[in-house]
């Protein structure tokens, strides 16, 4: 690794002025959701059309983005996981990486931006969040490969309870031409399902379900601009379709959990990471708390 470069994976609060952290309770109530919000979210398993940044932000991030996608760039040894193309077919590529958050400034600020943080603590009963995990998915024009259906805690189990929650964020413009996520609304209420390969097969998952849920496997699109985001149930079965069109289709996941998560191995959860013992507490320098609703009242 390059001693010269920071990782910023040790500064657990914001490191640039992307963001303004809220000084007041009454600061934090703009990036609260509606109690219909809340409802919808439990009925159906998502909330989606959720702002949260501007568009010079947007632009920034594309641009931190752009640098970190070249796997010569200085802190690449930083990434638990690269794939410049996870498809193993290279008309059908997909960037996939893990780490982003370690590596650049504004990657790092926004787990702290606080029209993600607040609504993320509502979504799991008020209740103190901290950070697992970022992601990167890109899809070129024209070729862009499929996200396969599938539940996100099925390649979680490795820690639990499941208190988990994902934030999925248009870095582009995201439709159904450049293969935006789509929701199987009501999914979140379905057992856990055996897990497929993230980049194969789009239908994998369909072996795995019974006819009943076969019958309610109905997909709906999630459309968004960039700098707007969508949030999902760890169960919600999801994925996205190739990118058929002239634009490229670039977002980043987010993926919290409850404070009081524990490991569910001995062995190491993320490439690099020490290992956190079985049973005991998701914590330290890789998984910080990220927001305690209580300290905001």
């Amino acid at each position: 690794m390059n001693t010269s470069v920071q990782d910023l994976s040790k500064v657990h609060q914001l490191v640039s002025d992307f963001f303004k952290w809220p000084s007041s309770a009454k600061e934090w109530e703009k990036y609260k959701l509606t109690k219909e919000q809340l409802e919808f979210f439990d009925e159906y398993g998502y909330i989606s059309n959720i702002k949260l940044l501007e568009d010079w932000q947007v632009e920034q991030l594309n641009k931190e983005l752009a640098e970190i996608a070249d796997p010569a760039h200085p802190a690449h040894s930083l990434f638990y996981e690269f794939h410049s193309n996870e498809s193993t077919d290279p008309d059908a590529v997909l960037f996939h990486a893990l780490g982003a958050w370690r590596i650049k400034p504004g990657f790092h600020d926004v787990v702290w931006n606080p029209a993600f943080v607040a609504p993320a603590s509502q979504l799991l009963d008020n209740r103190p969040i901290r950070f697992w995990h970022d992601q990167l998915f890109c899809k070129p024009a024209h070729h862009g490969g499929v996200v396969a259906w599938h539940q996100d805690y099925s390649y979680w189990t490795c820690t639990g309870p499941m208190q988990h929650l994902t934030c999925w964020v248009a870095l582009d413009d995201a439709t159904t031409e450049n293969g935006c996520l789509m929701y199987i609304p009501g999914s979140h209420k379905w057992e856990l399902l055996d897990r497929p390969e993230l980049a194969g097969a789009m239908d994998g998952l369909m072996d795995f379900l019974n006819e009943e849920q076969k019958k309610a496997f109905k997909p709906v699109p999630i459309e968004l601009k960039a700098g707007y985001a969508t949030f999902h149930h760890p169960l919600m079965v999801h994925g996205s379709y190739e990118n058929r069109s002239s634009r490229s289709r670039r977002a980043f996941v987010l993926n919290v959990f409850k404070d009081g998560t524990n490991s569910n191995t001995d062995e190491e959860l993320l490439v690099g990471v020490p290992p956190i013992k079985k049973d005991h507490k998701m914590e330290g320098q890789f998984f910080p708390l990220l927001y305690d609703p209580r300290q905001s009242a």
